[in-house]
């Protein structure tokens, strides 16, 4: 299960920023998972739950957008439909991904102390 590395490395990117800002506590994430980026969202959520405890995070939600795979062409920019063949017709070059394979920490929502 590579979810369990992603959150590893998602909980060391979380706490550095948390350190960063001198929080004490950290709220609510907000990840994007591409639907073609191989994560299987209920086990990475699952994850989280396990290495969150006894960290910033302890008390925190994940909320994770599913991302839609997109294609278009390279050439012309055209989107290409989903279930269609992966080329462009007017250019008859090969489509690319355009969304939907990314693993993006969004947002994070802490708690910091006032700074007077």
């Amino acid at each position: 299960m590579h979810e369990y590395s992603i959150v590893q490395a998602l909980m060391a990117r979380v706490d550095r920023e948390a350190r960063a800002h001198g929080a004490s506590a950290v709220h609510r994430l907000h990840v994007r998972i591409g639907e073609l980026s191989g994560v299987e969202i209920d086990l990475l959520t699952k994850a989280f739950e396990t290495f969150r405890e006894r960290s910033l995070c302890s008390s925190a939600r994940m909320e994770v957008e599913p991302v839609v795979a997109e294609w278009c062409c390279p050439g012309c920019g055209s989107p290409i439909p989903r279930g269609a063949i992966l080329r462009c017709e007017p250019c008859g070059l090969p489509a690319r991904l355009a969304r939907g394979d990314e693993i993006v920490l969004d947002q994070i929502e802490m708690e910091v102390p006032d700074h007077v």
